[in-house]
């Protein structure tokens, strides 16, 4: 049986939009714009910090959208008689149930702070397993590519089907995105201009979705829905599966 499945890759900027407000219930209605499915989030905070009003984000959203959740920090902070456990990184939220996470911390540079990880879970579709992966790596072009080579090997290890999503911080055509769509194909159908930054007047593509080979996209695109939201636009991609 084919299952359709509707993708969405979002960095919510730790919900702050354009106004400089943080507004979780603007990002709750852009995923509900598209009924999407399956959302993989960037710049998420989890108690981080007054920014934030040391708000549980993901888990905020999850309930909003009654999905369930993963968390995957890149930074967490420990204080003492403060807040206890602060942390920043990627989520993923999903209508399905998800049955394995695991989260891999960047840390290739002992020497250099390095706030990026990749988030993996396994989701449950009816009866297929997805392996789905959540990142958000670097500007820097060395650490860049130490990224996604590490995040290329995992993909290799999966023997499941794999969606990948996530700010990656990259143009297309690029040497890491020759390097991805080596093993996975950019939903990006090459229609349209597919800019997700920034969000009121996009210039640039840093936003993507890479599914495996066999997958067929019918659709992907930015969702332009309430684009004060975040400083990214959201980006979307339907699937069968």
């Amino acid at each position: 049986m084919v299952i359709k499945i509707r993708l969405l890759t979002f960095n919510i900027h730790h919900g702050k939009g354009l106004d400089r407000k943080v507004n979780l219930q603007r990002i709750s209605h852009v995923i509900k714009s598209v009924n999407a499915d399956v959302i993989g989030i960037n710049e998420v905070d989890k108690n981080f910090s007054n920014r934030s009003n040391y708000v549980d984000q993901t888990q905020w959203l999850a309930d909003e959208l009654q999905f369930h959740c993963v968390f995957g920090p890149a930074i967490t902070i420990t204080e003492k008689g403060k807040q206890g456990i602060r942390q920043y990184g990627n989520a993923l939220l999903s209508r399905f149930p998800i049955i394995h996470t695991q989260n891999y911390p960047f840390d290739f540079l002992p020497s250099v702070i390095e706030d990026r990880a990749l988030l993996e879970t396994d989701i449950k579709i009816d009866s297929k397993r997805i392996r789905f992966f959540v990142t958000h790596l670097s500007f820097a072009p060395f650490i860049h590519k130490k990224q996604t080579e590490y995040i290329i090997s995992k993909v290799k290890e999966s023997k499941h089907m794999s969606v990948l999503l996530g700010d990656w911080n990259m143009r297309p055509h690029s040497k890491s995105w020759r390097k991805v769509t080596a093993q996975l194909k950019d939903a990006n159908a090459g229609r349209g201009s597919n800019y997700t930054f920034p969000s009121r007047r996009p210039k640039l593509r840093l936003d993507y979705i890479f599914v495996s080979k066999d997958v067929n996209v019918l659709e992907a695109h930015p969702v332009t829905f309430d684009v004060s939201a975040s400083d990214h636009l959201a980006y979307q991609a339907v699937i069968e599966i």
